[in-house]
């Protein structure tokens, strides 16, 4: 695997069209992921509720002070068992009711620009990086960059600016960051939230992952000049908000777990011992089949490098959509 190709020629051409039907076959509510079993994480990981951030992605030698370290194996266990009784819970509900599965899904998404002051050195950024952000999302998940079309669609609702110093830079798992999102976010389990501003600990973004029980720290926290023509070298194309977006639909790192047991959970990603950073194409840290997964959305290189999502990882992003996050 190499470079994206043809990335910028295929964002300005617009969003791919593409069909769903792989999905439909294998993503309604009824599917059980299987159990896992991971080796056991590096300490500071975290735990449910979704308030610390053990999904963070890092430049290349970030020194966070929350280290985003993977789950641990009996987190992984409880958040399967927990999608599992999800799961059952809502296909007795929809039997119930008459219902169906959603098999596509278009996602609201409210923006919060935090800002220390108006000008862009203190997070003023414009209109048209956030609007750019939303058209590289809708291509990156519908497969328009070359990855497996997901169910996903996102529509911009509102873009909500707060001049706040005492929330800025925004500062993982702090009082302040639960104060900001406490007072801001909007919306049900299916409305995304996204806080903009610069970031602590040299980190590009965070996100919770979907639980049964919404809390008000979920949502997604980006670094705000990774989006489309922001200042961050190598991460300002846009996909730091994808990889985010990705755990908040439920994907694990390419690289969780390691070499053991069932890595993210998707069958179609290379099992990846540790982080890729920058884009080391032949890179290969694992003795099953199959070349580390260097061009996903959810490993840590440069947004040059990476560009797909695969069919088990869409899959899996929609059968949690059902179980936690469907009205």
């Amino acid at each position: 695997m190499g470079p994206r190709p043809n990335l910028l020629t295929r964002r300005v051409a617009g969003v791919a069209s593409t069909t769903l039907a792989l999905l439909l076959s294998t993503a309604a509510v009824g599917v059980v992921p299987a159990a896992s079993a991971f080796s056991a994480a590096p300490s500071g990981a975290c735990a449910e509720p979704a308030d610390s951030h053990a999904n963070a992605r890092v430049k290349p030698g970030a020194g966070a002070k929350h280290e985003p370290n993977e789950l641990t194996a009996k987190q992984v266990r409880e958040r399967d068992a927990d999608l599992a009784a999800s799961l059952r819970e809502r296909a007795n509900f929809r039997a119930g009711a008459g219902a169906t599965t959603l098999a596509t899904v278009t996602i609201p998404v409210v923006v919060h620009v935090i800002q220390r002051d108006s000008t862009r050195a203190g997070g003023n950024i414009p209109d048209s990086m956030i609007t750019s952000q939303i058209s590289v999302l809708n291509q990156a998940y519908a497969g328009g960059t070359g990855g497996a079309a997901t169910a996903f669609a996102f529509r911009l609702d509102k873009i909500n600016r707060v001049t706040n110093p005492s929330w800025y830079p925004i500062v993982d798992g702090s009082s302040a960051e639960r104060s900001m999102k406490s007072s801001l976010r909007v919306g049900g389990k299916s409305t995304l939230n996204i806080y903009l501003g610069e970031l602590s600990d040299d980190l590009l973004g965070w996100a919770t992952f979907p639980q049964r029980k919404l809390s008000s720290m979920d949502g997604v926290v980006v670094l705000n000049e990774s989006l489309p023509g922001g200042s961050a070298t190598n991460y300002n194309q846009g996909d730091t908000g994808t990889h985010e977006i990705g755990h908040w639909l439920n994907l694990y790192h390419t690289f969780q777990g390691g070499c053991g047991g069932s890595g993210d959970g998707v069958s179609d990603t290379p099992a990846e011992a540790s982080p890729a950073y920058q884009c080391p194409t032949g890179r290969d840290t694992c003795s099953a089949t199959g070349l580390d997964p260097i061009t996903n959305f959810m490993d840590y290189t440069y947004d040059s490098c990476m560009y797909q999502f695969t069919p088990g990882q869409a899959s899996r992003m929609l059968t949690a959509w059902n179980a936690y996050r469907a009205a």
